[in-house]
């Protein structure tokens, strides 16, 4: 049995559907977003589908090794700890869980090459991490499905 999360969600018969599910667990989270916060991901996640079909697609894929290697000392420390559900693991460090993968995609802002999608990231990074602690019980919940 693989004894990383990279290892685990990153190997080559899993890695696709990780991607697949990933993009459903994003598509769920924003169906639930309201409020003027809520309306600016919306608006930003169509702006860079119009403007870069399969951008988003893409975009999970090649950050999903980095995202693996942000969880993997969350990972680690709930496997050794004996838990049984790393989304209430993930959800109680909330914060420090979303500036960790918010690190991974701030990176990869910088480097885009894409200004439609560097100005809608801009747009809502300012209040990136409570959604993506809002959404931190769903990551947790998909890592587990494929780490049983």
């Amino acid at each position: 049995m693989p004894a990383t999360l990279p290892e685990i969600l990153l190997a080559p018969d899993v890695r696709p559907q990780v991607v697949a599910d990933s993009l459903t667990l994003i598509d769920a989270e924003l169906a639930d977003k309201s409020g003027i916060s809520g309306n600016a991901v919306k608006l930003g996640y169509k702006t860079v589908n119009s403007f870069a079909s399969g951008y988003i697609r893409q975009t999970v894929d090649k950050m999903l090794p980095d995202i693996a290697a942000r969880l993997q000392p969350y990972w680690a420390d709930f496997t050794a700890s004996g838990g049984s559900e790393f989304g209430d693991y993930l959800a109680k460090r909330g914060e420090e869980v979303a500036e960790s993968l918010l690190a991974v995609s701030d990176a990869m802002g910088e480097r885009s090459d894409k200004p439609v999608v560097v100005k809608a990231y801009r747009a809502v990074r300012g209040g990136a991490a409570k959604h993506i602690e809002a959404a931190l019980p769903r990551v947790g919940d998909l890592v587990l499905t494929y780490a049983r």
